[in-house]
């Protein structure tokens, strides 16, 4: 399988597999990182490699210490899923849920993949991603409500911002990205990679 080839796409559209069915799939195969798009077709993740793997913790431990700060929401990391209210069930690098939504959760939402589109998200590109598979996630969240998101993109040494409402803005690395009203007051220096 090359580089091309991933993430893996398995069309079920025609099996409709109910929201616990897709849960119990992903229980009883803790060894992939599964996804859903807003269509039905799952998405296999291949796991990322070392340079990767420590720069989306570089950047949840930042979004972690500012909201610890701030106190204003709950921060998670790529091994959480959201059923997105469109019907995708995704999993961003790091995600950021304002507190007042989290909480207006139940305790078994709040288990299972929480039902709530994140109000931020960091997807960051690795080796094996495709680009425009991740634009799609990233429209996909916008779709469901995501307020913010950036879509690092180290390959092309760019970043995709997105808002709600508005079109993607391109910047070139290095750049500041500032978390706007949606995170007041997180800074984000993003090097060359």
């Amino acid at each position: 399988m090359s580089v091309l080839d991933l993430p893996l796409k398995v069309d079920l559209r025609r099996v409709h597999l109910t929201d616990e069915q897709f849960y119990q799939l992903c229980l009883g195969n803790p060894e992939l990182n599964i996804e859903r798009d807003a269509q039905g077709v799952l998405i296999v993740m291949p796991p990322v490699g070392g340079d990767s793997g420590s720069r989306e913790a570089d950047f949840i431990i930042d979004l972690g210490l500012w909201n610890r700060q701030s106190g204003l929401g709950k921060v998670f990391s790529s091994s959480t899923l959201f059923k997105l209210p469109g019907g995708g069930d995704r999993s961003p690098d790091a995600a950021w849920v304002e507190r007042s939504r989290w909480q207006a959760l139940t305790p078994e939402e709040r288990q299972k993949f929480p039902p709530i589109a994140p109000d931020f998200v960091i997807e960051l590109r690795s080796r094996t991603d495709s680009l425009p598979v991740l634009q799609d996630k990233m429209l996909e969240y916008q779709a469901a409500g995501g307020r913010l998101g950036w879509l690092l993109n180290p390959q092309d040494q760019q970043v995709e911002i997105y808002r709600l409402g508005r079109e993607k803005e391109v910047r070139a690395l290095p750049t500041q990205l500032f978390g706007e009203e949606v995170l007041p007051g997180f800074v984000l220096d993003l090097p060359r990679f």
